[in-house]
């Protein structure tokens, strides 16, 4: 079983200002965790944090705390009555990158009371963070496990999904990985270093929609050397999509193979250390959702607005990091073009979200799912002239997928190993106008009203279980 703990960037900075208030000694919080149970992984998902004042700490010193335990009790309340799980989390002002005798008693002596209230046999955690003056990162994260009895299990990788993405490895067998050949991962090395290339290898990341711009990504993320990608589309190869998937042939086509079974033959071909889990089922899924809640990063390359805006939600209930891509053409079939235009939208958790960017509308959203329901419901609807523009089939371009694939993968890079001379903020939409040769890019907006109050929130049966794409 791993364990892992993920946060937003805002979530991250609210700690750092909290935790580090320039006295140099230790303070403390508490949050409010969301969970993804799964199989093979256990996730804590930060959703809400509660700060316990400076003032109320009987002892505040370099290396020790203390703190009244007054605001636990309705916190735990509320974590009883929505299956939630509780993160303790302090500082060490003077950088030492473990967790102290004194933490490991004050830890045995809290959780028993956790455990108690929350009688649901499942895992919590507690955490230091160090201060930013004492990592390349900054605001370095560790955790660990407290289990019923005492003992401490370390948290395998705990994630920041913010302008830049951190992931923090706590456990030492975690750098283990798949093996490519010596040379390959060598010149990768060269330009990222040895720190962001093991990162590549040990994170996980998801994509939807395996055509035209997810196929040369999936290419670049396994050539980078990713250590696990998870392929999720449904549909098979059909002679329209050979101008534009990449290891797909008119056999392939013939044969109807599923686009997922063929980038991961050709992973797999290329033995350079990925692994892969291709999906061949719709996103909507809920098994579907639970194997991507999993995912470290999340990739959208859908055309659909119930695709984009359930993958958006995904991310922002489970704190993950999604990156969505999007291609527009529009010719008149006689060789005129007349807008060719692509976009890369970078998106937090409790950030903006792709329908407070105007890229989906909940019209289209709605319409798309009784498309998916109820066909003839559906076509009922759009004869009658309530449902406009929806399945409109664009002409689609290798070259142009390429190059808002490759804006996506190193957009990605970007923010894992910051490079360029412009900061991450600057670029949460990337748009390029191939007919103007325009590149523009567009800062980070305001929180989505609708979708930033459920950062963190984790497993709900209002996410997973509800088939309306509204949130109740």
């Amino acid at each position: 079983m791993q364990y892992k703990l993920r946060m937003t960037g805002r979530q991250h900075s609210a700690l750092s200002s909290h935790l580090f208030p320039g006295d140099r000694n230790e303070a403390v919080a508490l949050a409010l965790c969301g969970r993804r149970q799964g199989k093979d992984a256990h996730i804590l998902t930060v959703h809400r944090i509660i700060p316990i004042p400076h003032e109320e700490c009987p002892v505040r010193l370099p290396d020790q705390i203390t703190w009244r335990t007054d605001r636990i009790e309705p916190l735990l309340e509320e974590a009883v009555k929505k299956g939630m799980a509780l993160l303790k989390i302090h500082s060490h002002p003077g950088y030492y990158p473990h967790f102290s005798k004194v933490d490991d008693a004050a830890d045995r002596d809290l959780f028993p009371t956790i455990y108690s209230w929350l009688d649901d046999g499942l895992p919590h955690m507690s955490a230091i963070m160090l201060p930013a003056e004492g990592t390349n990162a900054g605001g370095e994260i560790m955790a660990r496990v407290v289990t019923r009895k005492g003992d401490f299990i370390p948290v395998n990788l705990v994630s920041v999904a913010g302008d830049n993405l951190h992931f923090w490895d706590s456990d030492s067998s975690n750098s283990e990985y798949v093996v490519g050949p010596e040379e390959f991962e060598a010149k990768n090395r060269q330009f990222f270093g040895e720190e962001t290339f093991t990162r590549l290898r040990q994170l996980s990341v998801g994509i939807v929609g395996i055509s035209g711009t997810g196929s040369p990504l999936v290419e670049q993320l396994a050539r980078l050397g990713v250590g696990h990608l998870v392929l999720v589309d449904p549909d098979v190869v059909k002679d329209k999509n050979l101008n534009r998937i990449l290891n797909t042939t008119r056999a392939d086509a013939s044969a109807k193979r599923l686009k997922v079974e063929v980038l991961a033959d050709a992973i797999r071909a290329m033995d350079l250390g990925t692994e892969v889990l291709p999906l061949p089922e719709n996103l909507v899924d809920s098994a579907v959702m639970r194997k991507l809640a999993e995912c470290d990063v999340l990739f959208g390359c859908m055309d659909s607005a119930e695709g984009r805006y359930y993958l958006n939600r995904l991310a922002t209930f489970y704190n993950i990091p999604y990156f969505d891509l999007g291609v527009r053409l529009d010719a008149d079939g006689i060789g005129g073009v007349s807008y060719v235009c692509g976009s890369v939208h970078s998106l937090q958790p409790d950030g903006s979200s792709l329908f407070g960017r105007g890229m989906v509308s909940m019209e289209a959203v709605r319409a798309e799912g009784l498309a998916r329901r109820n066909p003839e419901e559906y076509e009922r609807q759009r004869h009658e002239g309530y449902i406009r523009n929806v399945h409109v089939e664009r002409p689609a371009v290798i070259t142009i997928n390429m190059q808002i694939a490759a804006m996506a993968a190193n957009e990605f890079l970007a923010r894992l190993h910051p490079y360029r001379r412009v900061d991450n903020t600057s670029c949460a939409i990337r748009t390029f106008d191939f007919r103007e040769n325009d590149h523009v890019c567009e800062p980070e907006g305001e929180p989505c009203l609708m979708l930033a109050k459920f950062a963190g929130r984790g497993d709900a049966r209002l996410f997973l279980d509800d088939p309306s794409p509204e949130i109740q």
